[in-house]
């Protein structure tokens, strides 16, 4: 009888440990972390890396691919041809983002995806600087590009192979301003020299009338929204609807104004299928005082993360306070306007070394402008923001 119960449970018996075993061994593999991939991937259609978060790597190996005989170049940035000390470790740093590989730009490939379209730059000089540093870059696709000066342009190129035209527009408060002598309005200005108007509501005439040509234009404004540019002898006074607005506004009230109201013509007048960049401010790194005050950037490495907040963090009150102050103004102003943020502060944070110092192409220069620590030598950092603009332009494209 025991014989007979035992036999046709005997193959449950080996079975059921065998399916105890499998189920033990499935569980454990989800239950088991996955490995990191072994090398940063590629940037994709997706584009879910954030390209401004990262550190800079030293890279023998990296090369910039334009020199110093770029026709686009200004004089003062061609630290190549000024002959500034270091330029070789100046270009051995390569920017990584932590989750992705950024790529150096293909200028052939950008180029053809961007056939028969227009790229445009709206700001100060700073955005001049970003603009020479990507004509130089695109140039290297198309030698036979142009010098290209039309609708208000201060500078730019087109490129005859491809029906491209890149160029930049000055314009540094990106409102309408000029200068007004004996201005008298209110008493405690009746002495000044004059003033500089600012109609907060106005664009500057410079990109006013731009609005269907580009099909990407990139934004900013600040650096000249300072009392070293505006002193109170000559300062800014701000006009809504054509007239003063009273009581008078601080400068960094008035730039709020100003924010506002350009945001504002941008999403009403410029098209909705335009891309477009806003790009933060770019960190300036004067050492021992501001540019008219002996202020030096002689560095051979860029700073330490740990050095950054001595540097930039505005409850430092140091002579570089100013980039963070006007970037938290700036991300008020687009947030949820669909214009998209460049954020290349905190990556140009590092770059100390990367300015054209005492290099600026005129044996006087210095005796007369200080040291620039504020524009890059070109190549330089700069060739980094296009490497990152190039990228998020093409995933637009490739969505688009």
């Amino acid at each position: 009888m025991h014989r007979k119960l035992i036999r046709p449970l005997f193959p449950w018996l080996i079975l059921l440990p065998l399916l105890i075993l499998l189920l033990y061994s499935l569980t454990a593999s989800l239950r088991a972390p996955i490995s990191p991939s072994p090398r940063p991937k590629k940037i994709s259609a997706s584009l879910t890396c954030d390209l401004f978060k990262g550190q800079w790597n030293r890279d023998p190996n990296r090369r910039p691919i334009y020199d110093e005989t770029c026709p686009f170049h200004r004089n003062a940035w061609n630290c190549l041809r000024n002959q500034r000390d270091n330029m070789g470790s100046i270009n051995s740093w390569k920017w990584v983002p932590q989750t992705c590989d950024l790529p150096q730009i293909d200028p052939f490939r950008f180029l053809d995806l961007m056939r028969n379209r227009n790229i445009g730059f709206v700001g100060d000089s700073l955005n001049e600087n970003f603009v020479t540093s990507f004509l130089c870059s695109l140039r290297v696709a198309d030698l036979g590009a142009k010098k290209w000066k039309r609708k208000g342009a201060w500078k730019g190129a087109y490129f005859p192979n491809f029906n491209v035209t890149v160029a930049y527009h000055r314009a540094v408060l990106l409102a309408k301003y000029k200068w007004q002598p004996k201005y008298s309005a209110s008493g405690d200005q009746s002495q000044s020299e004059g003033v500089y108007r600012v109609d907060v509501d106005i664009p500057a005439d410079d990109w006013a009338n731009i609005t269907n040509f580009y099909d990407v234009l990139v934004f900013n404004t600040g650096h000249w929204w300072g009392y070293d540019k505006f002193p109170k002898e000559t300062p800014l006074v701000f006009y809504r609807a054509g007239r003063p607005i009273l009581p008078a506004l601080e400068m960094l009230d008035g730039l709020k104004l100003v924010l506002k109201h350009m945001v504002s013509h941008i999403q009403k007048e410029i098209p909705r299928k335009t891309i477009k960049f806003w790009r933060l401010q770019s960190p300036r790194h004067f050492y021992g005082g501001e540019w008219n005050q002996n202020g030096s950037c002689l560095f051979n490495e860029p700073l330490q993360e740990s050095q950054l907040d001595i540097w930039f963090d505005p409850s430092n009150n140091g002579v570089n306070r100013e980039a963070r102050t006007i970037n938290r103004l700036i991300n008020e102003a687009v947030r949820d306007t669909g214009i998209e943020i460049l954020d290349l502060t905190h990556m140009s944070e590092f770059r100390a070394d990367a300015h054209p110092a005492i290099w600026l192409g005129r044996k006087d220069a210095v005796a007369v402008w200080g040291q620039d620590c504020m524009h890059w030598c070109l190549p330089g950092v700069p060739d980094t923001w296009v490497d990152i603009l190039s990228e998020l332009i093409s995933h637009h494209s490739k969505m688009g």
